[in-house]
């Protein structure tokens, strides 16, 4: 039972594929077209021949009519008439005056006017198909029906009609292989981009489907899906990357505050509660920021920041953050470039990106740090902009090292940076917040000697 019902849904499924379908919807379509066009051929042929027979008939019944005119009596006239047609003369009222001798006694065929002409199925005494033509003597006293066999018309209808029938259905047999054969050829290649895509597994996106030579639809078709897989593998790649360099940097503190726990437990007396508690609140307060660091990237990664854009003053932020480092560090701090600058932003998304900037800077900086901030006006190529520049004195960033900052978790001084408390999270989340405010960023060489980070962004509406 269970096997049959396996082989019914196998067969049902067979049924619905695209090959069937195509083979099914061409063969009826060209049968519905054959089938009207030898209707209306078999039509055409019946009534061109049956014309024939037509004409025939009135030439015969316009000559018996003459002769009636000349004087030749109809009696005469009907003996001598053909034995392929049937022939009565009517007089003025319809009463059969002479007939040849196969209706002979017989009534009136058809009740018809000089001229006209009818199809008899079949007239009285008869087994065959005629057409009837009627033609009247001058005087109009006598009416002559001459009617003519249908016979060699039917039999070359039907000739033909037999002839379509069994061309007809070998033609859609070839038909059917041929767009079978057609379509199964070119769905060869989608099978086997199936059957690929079917054995790759989230452990092997490393493999691609194959590409057919050309650039048709398939062609294209795997080649989208070869991109496709790229992107998936380097998701994954980046997943892993990003798993696991989270998972070192929380590790890093979870140990320090385990390690500080255990001496404490081990030596009690050798262990003050203010020192521990500070240790912990100082790892505590690293994997707090690093938390919040993954949260935000990968809020940008899902494309919901959730930023609530309105006119923001940028210069009053830069002063703000100048003045925090002024508070906290020995450095010397210059902000005699900032000027007014406003945009279209998130204020806490903007102070964040000043917030990683100064630090980043302060970081790595000997003993100085500026700002830059001035709006630009437009150049033709891009409307009005304000940009932002941050300057420091240090070590600088390396030319082929400044697309690489821009990743997460990547340090050009490993564990300096740690030591530091840098995740190496900063610039990442610096370019995921400006890229949401539609501003670019581009490192180079400062001025200062160190590095240089300077941001675009569009400039908001005037107040």
């Amino acid at each position: 039972m269970a096997a049959d019902t396996s082989r019914r849904r196998r067969l049902a499924a067979g049924a619905r594929t695209v090959r069937v379908r195509s083979t099914a919807v061409t063969v009826l379509v060209v049968a519905l077209a054959l089938t009207v066009g030898s209707l209306v051929l078999i039509g055409a042929l019946r009534a061109n021949l049956t014309d024939d027979v037509r004409d025939d008939a009135g030439e015969r019944a316009r000559a018996v009519a003459a002769a009636v005119e000349e004087g030749r009596t109809p009696s005469a006239l009907a003996l001598g008439m053909s034995d392929e047609e049937l022939v009565q003369i009517l007089d003025e009222h319809g009463r059969v005056v002479a007939s040849g001798a196969d209706i002979a006694g017989r009534p009136a065929m058809a009740r018809l006017r000089p001229g006209d002409s009818t199809e008899l199925r079949p007239p009285p005494g008869e087994d065959e198909d005629f057409v009837a033509v009627a033609a009247g003597t001058a005087d109009g006293r006598h009416t002559v029906l001459v009617a003519r066999p249908l016979v060699d018309v039917l039999e070359s209808t039907a000739f033909v009609t037999r002839t379509l029938a069994f061309g007809l259905s070998a033609l859609l047999v070839l038909v059917a292989l041929a767009t079978w054969k057609g379509v199964g050829r070119a769905l060869a290649p989608v099978e086997r981009i199936r059957a690929e895509v079917d054995a790759i597994s989230a452990a092997q996106l490393h493999r691609r489907v194959p590409e057919p030579a050309g650039n048709d639809e398939i062609t294209r078709l795997a080649a989208t899906m070869n991109r496709m897989l790229d992107r998936l593998e380097r998701a994954q790649r980046s997943q892993r990357r990003f798993i696991s360099d989270a998972s070192h940097e929380l590790r890093s503190p979870v140990a320090a505050i385990r390690q500080h726990a255990e001496v404490a437990l081990a030596h009690p007396g050798r262990t003050a509660v203010p020192d521990l508690a500070a240790t912990v609140l100082a790892e505590d307060v690293r994997i707090q920021r690093l938390v919040d660091d993954l949260l935000l990237l990968a809020r940008a990664d899902e494309h919901t920041l959730g930023l609530r854009h309105r006119p923001v003053d940028l210069d009053d932020l830069v002063l703000d953050e100048a003045r925090r480092l002024r508070a906290t560090t020995p450095l010397v701090i210059d902000t005699a470039s900032v000027s007014a600058g406003r945009v279209d932003g998130d204020p806490a998304g903007l102070q964040r990106i000043l917030r990683n900037l100064s630090d980043n800077a302060a970081r790595h900086a000997g003993s100085r740090v500026a700002f830059t901030l001035r709006e630009r006006a437009a150049d033709g190529t891009a409307g009005p902009t304000v940009l932002l520049r941050v300057d420091d004195d240090g070590p600088g960033i390396p030319e082929e090292e400044r697309e690489r900052v821009r990743e997460r978790f990547v340090r050009l001084d490993d564990a300096r940076a740690r030591d530091q408390g840098g995740s190496g999270l900063g610039l990442a989340i610096v370019s995921e917040l400006v890229a949401a405010h539609d501003g670019a960023l581009t490192i180079a060489e400062s001025d200062l000697g160190g590095a240089r980070i300077e941001i675009t962004f569009p400039r908001g509406p005037d107040s």
